[in-house]
């Protein structure tokens, strides 16, 4: 079996992204699937400026990172992989050899909806899309999609065989995103279980967050979504209600020096994530991890989980992380506790801590029971008539 996975690592070249995409290359590979990473994202890519300290616009170390991300996992998928730039150059297998090698696949996934569907591409008799940021995408991406041009909406969302979301309660009354009238299924982030071990765990229970995702609040039907920033006041005062030792890693600006002030610690969240390895380490030698939820995926109840916390849950790290619902199908209570206020956000810390070794291993136990690779992508496979 054939199987070409898209993302977007060069285009956001981060460690925490290139977890992201690259376990769904290599869960699948580890099936004995041959794979191929495609990034056609059709937007301008980024390269790290060591001066300023910013993304500029240039896809130069984009590209070194995704061939060095995608041989640290694989030897093999660091000769399998096709990037083509925002201004059409490509790099890695060229046009033609690709062009072919899609037309041969039994599937295509399209990871994040983050690769334009080109004529090569439609070829693949199994386009499925894989919602992985609901709400921006519907409230977004979508209705942008809609409304384009016909020709160019066939390079779209709609062109898929096969829908998939993070969304767990997606078609629940509560819930306002949209199918589009679409057949949606719920799927989860694949972790692989041998990529992530325990380090002897720190004091501090951490995450890594971007400010401000996007700019200006979303509004949908006269109701302002938002990201963190929205849902992180609600618990800042954290660090005054728990002994426990609490650490943001953040890009994107902040209240910093009111953290601060409260007791957060706080780093530069570039520093912990500029390589797949540093990300991975931080995770593991993490207490555990504390977050927020975006506002969109908590207010629209959508049920979505993080790519980012089942990372920590295989390191054995357990988690504590904002309620979207996700607890009507996620197990929680061992390992891994939800929390809708600053109250609940204490007291889940409390539970962990008075047993902290129990969540730990609890927490791993979780990652493979619901998680595993092997057992989310097996699931995805047979749904689309794969076996």
């Amino acid at each position: 079996m054939r199987a070409i996975v898209t993302g977007m690592i060069a285009t956001y070249p981060v460690g925490g992204v290139a977890w992201d995409y690259g376990q769904y290359a290599l869960g699948l590979e580890q099936l004995g699937i041959d794979v191929y990473y495609l990034e056609d994202t059709g937007l301008p890519s980024y390269s790290w400026n060591e001066t300023t300290g910013q993304f500029d616009e240039d896809c130069s170390y984009g590209v070194q990172f995704l061939e060095r991300a995608l041989t640290a996992l694989s030897p093999t998928l660091g000769q399998r992989w096709h990037f083509r730039a925002y201004d059409g150059s490509v790099h890695g297998i060229d046009a033609r050899t690709f062009s072919e090698i899609v037309a041969s696949a039994d599937v295509f996934i399209n990871v994040s909806g983050g690769s334009v569907l080109r004529e090569d591409y439609l070829r693949c008799p199994r386009k499925i899309l894989i919602d992985t940021d609901p709400g921006w995408n519907h409230f977004v991406t979508y209705a942008n999609w809609d409304k384009k041009p016909p020709s160019q909406q066939r390079m779209g969302f709609r062109s898929h065989d096969y829908f998939f979301t993070y969304a767990l309660r997606l078609g629940q009354p509560d819930c306002p995103l949209d199918s589009f009238g679409l057949k949606w299924k719920s799927t989860r982030p694949p972790v692989v279980l041998d990529c992530w071990h325990a380090e002897p765990p720190g004091d501090k229970w951490t995450t890594v967050m971007m400010w401000k995702n996007y700019g200006e609040p979303i509004l949908h039907d006269g109701v302002a979504y938002g990201a963190k920033e929205m849902e992180f006041d609600r618990i800042e005062q954290l660090p005054r209600r728990s002994p426990s030792a609490f650490e943001v890693a953040i890009n994107g600006g902040g209240p910093l020096e009111r953290w601060t002030e409260l007791g957060w610690s706080v780093v530069n969240g570039h520093a912990k994530s500029h390589t797949p390895e540093v990300y991975r380490s931080y995770v593991q030698g993490s207490r555990g991890e504390f977050s927020v939820a975006k506002n969109i995926y908590v207010a629209t109840r959508s049920g979505w989980f993080s790519c980012r916390t089942v990372c920590y849950l295989a390191a054995g790290r357990p988690a504590v992380v904002q309620e979207t619902g996700f607890s009507e199908m996620i197990p929680v209570g061992e390992g891994l506790l939800s929390f809708r206020n600053l109250e609940e956000a204490a007291e889940a810390i409390s539970i962990i801590e008075a047993d902290y070794t129990g969540h730990a291993e609890a927490a791993r136990d979780l990652a493979v029971r619901e998680f595993a690779s092997g057992k989310v992508l097996t699931d995805l496979l047979s749904d689309v008539g794969l076996e």
